[in-house]
């Protein structure tokens, strides 16, 4: 109950801050800004955490930093951002835990393209807390690191993206056991882009 009254919060303050002079654009734009709401799920790919899934929750707050550089089609946009994660589920054999997590370090490179498909590629990494150990027998603070390749669909003022991503969860050496869980992710999301008036 506290964590869905967190999100909302800051979902509201988040929705108040882009509602300042900003109007919606055709995809990135340098100097502009992502917001996103996002899920994901997937499973374990390695040894005793195989048959352990993740399915999270959250939205995403993005600052297009450059001008569009690179040779070709390797020509992009460097964003930064920032992912607030309210629902983070692991489905374990032994329980299922509940956490919240924090991703602050989001490096995205959106692709220079002129249609109405936007590639990216992602890595990331954050800090995810649960109610109980994760994996069983470690430790209820763990470290996540990602990365991911994906797309965004500009369909008007609406952005869909979809991606598919490698998130590692393991503590770090926080506890002596540190079997990680490894998965293979499909992650799908609603946002939009906007741009600051000149």
């Amino acid at each position: 109950m506290k964590t869905a009254r967190i999100f909302f919060l800051l979902s509201g303050m988040l929705l108040a801050g882009v509602a300042c002079p900003l109007r919606a654009q055709q995809g990135p734009q340098t100097d502009g800004n992502e917001v996103e709401f996002w899920t994901s799920g997937g499973h374990g790919t390695n040894g005793v955490t195989q048959h352990t899934g993740v399915w999270t929750a959250g939205f995403r707050y993005g600052w297009v930093i450059t001008a569009p550089h690179g040779p070709g089609f390797l020509r992009g946009r460097f964003e930064y951002a920032v992912d607030a994660v309210p629902v983070f589920v692991v489905f374990q054999p032994t329980n299922t835990a509940y956490g919240v997590a924090i991703n602050p370090v989001g490096l995205i490179w959106d692709f220079d393209t002129h249609g109405r498909v936007v590639p990216y590629i992602e890595i990331g990494a954050g800090t995810l807390f649960t109610n109980t150990q994760v994996p069983a027998g470690t430790s209820r603070i763990n470290f996540t690191s990602a990365g991911a390749v994906g797309l965004h669909y500009l369909a008007g003022k609406l952005t869909w993206t979809a991606d598919v991503r490698f998130l590692h969860i393991s503590n770090s050496g926080l506890q002596a056991l540190n079997p990680g869980i490894n998965t293979v992710q499909l992650r799908l999301g609603v946002g939009w882009f906007t741009h600051h008036h000149p």
